[in-house]
């Protein structure tokens, strides 16, 4: 038995072990008594207010994302200890305390908002006393749902607007006073309470809580068996189902280590019992599921963010993403296929698969809210209704047959589930805010632009790889969302200011802000399915974050040729463009898995590699010279094995 296989008999973890472990926002204290019911009572109101708003009317934009804020601190502080030390089924008086120091903080903005208004930039004394409590709270808060890593950045930047004057050549400035500071990001919407924090208080946290209903539905389960019917008979069966499965539940999760500890329980298991390698079948889950922010309809937080930054409607950057989306399963899919017939994996028998039709029958109907969702996006509908209409739906739904029924107590849980699963979105906005306000108040995004663009020379490919870089650092500890808000602040410009399209420049920070979830060294996505696994982190991170090659390449390419975000291009154009990056995926996937109709050697993994990379690169000469290289590179391998056919052990 291989150290490895060793491993992995003794050291797998359950899912909730996972989540806990890699994933900051599930460690949360589960306390018993009466405060169960005030932590269940809070997140109740702050689900109605929140579907008040959405049927009634959204109010002031400052008012709505203070009470926004105010439970989602109060709740933060009720479920996360502020040590580990501390009790997860009781109470600790400091959290308490928080949580009313919170309401306080908050409330204040709302019941003199008025007066607020009427001073706007002269803020007194006692104005400044709750604005630094709640900066300081919202640190905290910070601390304890994402970590350090975040409130690291924050801090930081708000270090950078006190010393301007101090700072070297281009990033000098002439400084931002104490009151100043305080006063704008607190007391303006260009800070805590901005674009972030607005997004997060309409769209954001409408979109989790129907994502809640539909997990409640029972929808995962049929996901799994849906991709067990389609393709669980496959060569490689079990590893196609956790491709498609991750695929489909990235349609209504926005988060890698959620969807990885959801279906990789079911998944990985299969793939093991299959004959896959611990390391490769943590890696299919970690790859496919990080991908799910990035697959249409729903997005993860961060698409919200961008249609309000770029200023466009929510279903173009969903319209963006689809050709990207297909291209990153695609590589995925092909990878597993031909890793299973490197290592002659059969499926699973189809006596013991579910059965399509009767599936199809009896749980079909849970999908149809995510079909109307997509109609009414495309439709023109906006995403606060349209999340709202399929949030019925899905209750409606749902009650149409017995076994897919909610009770009351599953409808009031889901409700509380939507409120507790926005909260680490909910602050990492509100952290964002702050370093939005930095940028905002002291210019320092022209000048970040400005010095990548120096660096990069004027050079397009450069500056990519500078923002490539950049993102993925920024992800190893940052959540998705934050660090979209940071590289789209700051790298961005600095694409645009090279005419690329604003949309482009902006989905190629989103991509390498989503891809850090599988690239080492911090891998959280990769790390949780080597804990379901039982494999070697390290090793698995590295395998997946070959799996997730397109997410590599794909945003070089359409920032190259914006056709493939659909942007200034025909249907034809799009179609072309499509079929030609798929089979380049192809390439790319026999390159890295090293496997086609027999093991390829070193120089005809290379070449598979560039006539991939060639037809992905929209072009008639390159998509010729693409398809060229890899019909002779073919050929040539089929004439001449590159080698013996290897164990599944090593």
């Amino acid at each position: 038995m291989t150290e490895e296989k060793k491993q992995a008999a003794t050291e797998t973890m359950s899912a909730e072990e996972v989540m806990k472990k890699y994933d900051k926002e599930s460690d949360k204290r589960d306390p018993i008594g009466a405060w169960h019911y005030i932590i269940a009572g809070i997140c109740i109101l702050f689900a109605v207010f929140q579907l008040y708003t959405a049927i009634f009317g959204v109010l002031d934009a400052h008012i709505q994302r203070t009470v926004h804020l105010m439970f989602g601190l109060t709740l933060i502080f009720l479920l996360y200890p502020g040590r580990k030390s501390w009790s997860r089924r009781g109470m600790h008086p400091v959290d308490v305390i928080f949580a009313i120091l919170s309401i306080g903080a908050t409330m204040y903005l709302v019941v003199n908002y008025n007066q607020l208004v009427l001073r706007a930039g002269m803020n007194n004394d006692t104005d400044m006393i709750v604005g630094i409590i709640g900066t300081l709270l919202v640190f905290e808060a910070t601390r304890r749902t994402v970590g350090w890593p975040m409130l690291t950045v924050a801090i930081v930047f708000v270090i950078y607007a006190f010393f301007g004057p101090y700072m070297p050549g281009l990033l000098a400035h002439r400084g931002v006073g104490f009151k100043e500071l305080v006063s704008h990001l607190y007391f303006t919407t260009e800070g805590i309470f901005g674009v972030p924090m607005g997004v997060s208080s309409t769209f954001i946290y409408l979109f989790i809580l129907f994502g809640a209903y539909l997990e409640a539905t029972g929808l995962g389960k049929f996901f799994i068996d849906f991709a067990n019917a389609l393709a669980g008979w496959a060569v490689g069966g079990p590893a196609k189902v956790a491709v498609l499965s991750s695929g489909l539940m990235g349609t209504v999760s926005g988060s890698s280590v959620a969807n990885v500890a959801g279906t990789g329980s079911f998944t990985i298991p299969m793939m093991k019992k299959l004959g896959y390698r611990p390391s490769f079948a943590g890696a299919v889950e970690a790859a496919a599921s990080t991908g799910g922010q990035l697959m249409p309809p729903v997005m993860g937080a961060a698409a919200f963010l961008m249609a309000e930054f770029v200023g466009i409607p929510y279903i173009e950057v969903v319209k963006a993403a689809v050709i990207p989306a297909i291209l990153y399963y695609t590589g995925i899919w092909l990878s597993v296929h031909y890793e299973a017939k490197k290592y002659g994996l059969k499926g699973t028998p189809r006596e013991e698969l579910p059965k399509f039709g009767p599936l199809i029958r009896e749980k079909g109907h849970l999908a149809f809210p995510l079909i109307v969702i997509v109609y009414l996006l495309v439709s023109g509908y906006t995403p606060m209704r349209s999340a709202l209409v399929a949030i019925i739906l899905t209750i409606v739904c749902a009650c149409l047959r017995k076994n897919t029924r909610i009770t009351f107590r599953q409808f009031v849980d889901g409700l509380i589930q939507g409120s507790q699963s926005v909260l680490g979105v909910l602050i990492a906005c509100a952290s964002a805010g702050v370093i939005i306000g930095v940028v905002t108040k002291t210019g320092v995004g022209l000048k970040l632009a400005t010095a990548l663009l120096d660096l990069a020379n004027g050079q397009l490919i450069p500056a990519m790889f500078f923002t490539m870089i950049t993102s993925l650092i920024l992800g190893m500890g940052v959540p998705t969302t934050a660090n979209y808000v940071i590289t789209s602040t700051i790298a961005a410009p600095a694409l645009i200011q090279m005419k690329v399209p604003v949309l482009a420049a902006h989905m190629f920070a989103f991509y390498f802000g989503i891809v850090a979830d599988v690239t080492p060294p911090v891998a959280l996505a990769a790390y949780a399915g080597s804990g379901i696994a039982g494999s070697n982190p390290m090793k698995t991170g590295v395998t997946a974050a070959k799996l997730a090659i397109a997410a590599f390449v794909v945003p070089y390419i359409f920032v190259l040729a914006p056709q493939l975000l659909m942007i200034n291009a025909t249907v034809p154009t799009i179609l072309l463009s499509m079929v030609t990056a798929v089979i380049g995926m192809w390439g790319l996937s026999l390159s890295m898995i090293g496997f086609c109709q027999h093991p390829l050697n070193i120089v005809q993994r290379i070449i598979f590699f560039v006539g991939g990379l060639c037809l992905i690169i929209p072009g008639t000469t390159t998509d010729l010279a693409g398809i060229a290289i890899l019909v002779l590179c073919f050929l040539w391998q089929k004439k001449n094995a590159g080698g013996p056919l290897p164990n599944v052990g090593e």
